[in-house]
């Protein structure tokens, strides 16, 4: 027998004329009933789905961008945009790639598995260095599914008053199942610290285990993304709570010259020496490698020059390097 609350999303289903999902939770009640040793009855539901996709129902899209002009106190919480990234537009180690291909896939592929008892990952840790590719991560992945980026905007769902906050973080959950969507918490340690650091204060340590109760609780169709640069701070809880944690690191040299490469491709590029740009790159992010390779374009383009020197991606990455590296490190060389 299905639950409450697939009964409750059939029904919501109906009313908003959305075939699609209709046909999702139906196949969730053929697993669940499958589960439970019903093997009769999961079968003659999924003969009855089997034929209705047969006779080419068309189900109704899903409205999935109801949020783009958010009224009332979700417009303090959430801001969307619909990226035109794919994730061929960035340059990863190999893991992360296949991490996040493994992610595209079994989204993708969810009814199927929904099918077998089984779910897709759609709740990610994503956890690296600052300008190593995780905010681009969800702009990518919102773009490869064609779904809203939808930033949760943590000025806005942090108050001094108590208990406000969790209220306000239930009402982001709700939109998660309201509105399907890549949902994007960034600089996640701000809510995610661990509740026994002796800095921390109460409130946030209510914050924290409400998010957990939700996000275990979360069986929306939309993809959760958590990122932070200080994934040594998180609480430990937190790590079991996702379905995924995906790492990111610096590029090295081939990413480097790749990253630089693809922005560029628009100019000559055959005079650069790459073995030196590679080196002066080192220990440099992705975001300022590419900061740097679009610094040298508009220097190319004010110059009205078709080629890229290599003295200009020298002299831009050191720019770069010059900013990230602090003065008492510079210093330190200098004497």
């Amino acid at each position: 027998m299905a639950t409450a609350e697939q009964i409750k999303a059939l029904l919501r289903s109906y009313v908003e004329g959305d075939g699609e999902q209709f046909l999702t939770v139906s196949m969730q009640v053929a697993a669940h009933a499958a589960r439970r040793g019903q093997s009769r009855l999961a079968q003659e539901l999924r003969d009855l789905i089997d034929e209705a996709k047969r006779r080419a129902v068309q189900p109704m899209t899903r409205p999935t961008v109801p949020l783009a002009r958010p009224a009332g106190e979700l417009a303090d919480l959430i801001h969307a945009s619909y990226p035109k990234t794919r994730l061929a537009d960035m340059v990863l180690a190999l893991p992360t790639r296949k991490s996040l291909e493994r992610v595209l896939t079994e989204y993708r592929q969810q009814d199927k598995l929904r099918s077998h008892g089984m779910s897709a990952r759609r709740k990610l840790l994503l956890v690296g260095p600052p300008g190593t590719g995780k905010t681009m991560t969800a702009a990518s992945l919102a773009g490869e599914l064609h779904l809203p980026l939808l930033g949760v905007r943590l000025d806005g769902l942090i108050t001094k008053f108590m208990g406000e906050t969790a209220a306000k973080l239930r009402q982001v959950f709700d939109a998660m199942v309201s509105t399907r969507g890549v949902y994007l918490f960034d600089e996640f340690d701000a809510i995610g610290s661990d509740r026994s650091r002796r800095n921390d204060i109460g409130e946030m340590r209510r914050v924290l285990n409400s998010f957990l109760q939700f996000l275990e609780t979360d069986d929306s169709d939309s993809l959760i993304l958590a990122a932070t640069n200080h994934h040594e701070v998180l609480d430990p809880a937190l790590f079991r709570r996702f379905d995924d944690v995906i790492h990111y690191g610096l590029p090295n040299a081939e990413q480097v010259e790749q990253l630089m490469r693809n922005r560029l491709n628009s100019f000559g590029l055959q005079g650069v020496n790459w073995e030196k740009v590679r080196q002066v790159a080192a220990g440099l992010s992705y975001g300022e490698v590419a900061r740097a390779s679009a610094e040298a374009a508009k220097a190319a383009v004010l110059e009205d020059r078709s080629a890229i020197t290599t003295e200009q991606l020298l002299g831009t990455l050191q720019e770069r390097l010059d900013i990230a590296t602090p003065n008492t490190d510079k210093n330190a060389h200098e004497q």
